[in-house]
């Protein structure tokens, strides 16, 4: 069912508006962005809606075709702490806008994500659509880096994750047929045409979704434990070399050149010199990766892909199992150019830069030797293949 269909059927009435955010992958440059590093990143032609109607009253009333319970609130009387349930991150944002513009009206809204949960920045995607509409039946038209800020500090503040803004930033800035390289230290991007391509139709690459049917796990706490490491290296590699430093939540390694790092790696907990070392490699490949999109060579930069999600398993250490395997599985199917796993890396999925050539046969392969390893996900595990696609901003107007 669509949202649209959904909020018919709820309240008898059609939406007066309905909005989209992408989805985004990061090819190279992950887990970078909370020490100001650079990345690279698409939004893709998959990701969030909602159908929305303006509530005068200021009441925001918000459901979701994936999950059960219904959210509502108050723009004026926003609970201060999180209630444990998918709302909390919209309940955050709404605190976020309060603290910026002042809010009269709410919205009644029905909330439809287009692929399943985990990897590709659902919960920054949802955020974002969920401004767009509270924003619009307001008045409102926040700038570009003022979006962004509002739905990190709904992650950051509210829900008390330590992300960064990579997601965010490829959600909103990105460009059909375009890579964002964004600096997230300055804030300063570039859109970079792939090669000399005109068109989507001459570019020799898709990006295949592969979801490994993983929705829960246990271990998600470690991804703040992994930013925690990283900063904990940079607060002690500064210590060590004399370099003035001040609260600890303010050390971060782009502060610390690399060659610190070097000089006194071995004097850090073997942990903290691991996240250290893939975030300096990871911002090499980042350099690196942006002069191969330039120049339009996908074999490199899916190779430089490849080497992301190495660091990724063994120097930041995170991945399940299932996803382990499914990278496994990637690096030896032809036709694929290069990819890693899509986010965390706890659950949800990976992604891939594939020849379009090779379609079907990597959707079998893929498949087949994912399902030979783990036979109780069959039914779960799924392909998808996406497209570049526009970010949120540019989606003013949506036909589907």
């Amino acid at each position: 069912m669509l949202c649209e269909d959904k909020f018919l059927e709820i309240y008898h009435r059609a939406p007066e508006a309905l909005a989209f955010c992408p989805y985004r992958v990061c090819p190279v440059g992950a887990h970078s962005d909370a020490n100001l590093g650079k990345i690279t990143g698409l939004a893709i032609d998959k990701g969030i809606h909602i159908a929305y109607s303006p509530k005068l009253n200021g009441v925001v009333e918000l459901c979701s075709l994936q999950f059960g319970k219904r959210a509502q609130w108050h723009v004026r009387d926003i609970p201060r702490y999180k209630r444990n349930d998918w709302a909390d991150y919209l309940r955050g944002a709404t605190l976020k806008l309060a603290e910026r513009y002042p809010l009269t009206n709410g919205i009644s809204g029905v909330i439809e994500g287009s692929l399943p949960i985990g990897g590709l920045s659902s919960s920054a995607a949802v955020v974002l659509v969920y401004l767009k509409a509270i924003c619009a039946v307001n008045n409102i038209h926040p700038e570009p880096l003022e979006l962004i800020q509002m739905s990190v500090g709904a992650e950051n503040d509210y829900v008390g994750v330590n992300s960064g803004k990579l997601d965010q930033s490829c959600e909103v800035f990105s460009k059909k047929d375009h890579l964002l390289y964004l600096d997230t230290k300055t804030d300063k991007y570039e859109l970079i045409p792939f090669g000399s391509a005109a068109s989507s139709s001459e570019l020799p690459f898709e990006i295949a979704i592969f979801f490994s049917g993983v929705e829960r796990t246990l271990a998600g706490s470690k991804f703040n434990m992994r930013v925690d490491e990283a900063r904990s290296a940079a607060y002690a590699l500064q210590a060590y070399a004399g370099i003035e430093y001040g609260k600890f939540q303010d050390a971060n390694l782009r502060n610390v050149p690399r060659e610190v790092f070097e000089q006194y790696r071995d004097r850090l907990p073997e942990n903290w010199a691991k996240r250290a070392e893939h975030w300096y490699t990871e911002y090499a490949r980042v350099e690196a990766a942006a002069e191969a999109w330039r120049r339009g060579d996908i074999v490199e930069y899916g190779r430089l892909s490849t080497e992301s999600g190495w660091s990724s398993i063994y120097n930041w250490e995170t991945g399940s199992p299932e996803l382990k395997t499914l990278y496994d599985i990637m690096c030896h199917t032809e036709g694929i150019y290069g990819g890693r796993f899509s986010g965390a890396g706890f659950k949800g999925c990976c992604m891939a830069l594939i020849d379009p050539a090779y379609e079907d046969s990597i959707r079998e392969q893929v498949t087949k030797e994912y399902l030979a390893a783990f036979p109780y996900l069959e039914g779960k595990f799924s392909v998808h293949i996406c497209h570049s696609a526009d970010g949120v901003l540019q989606n003013e107007s949506l036909h589907r």
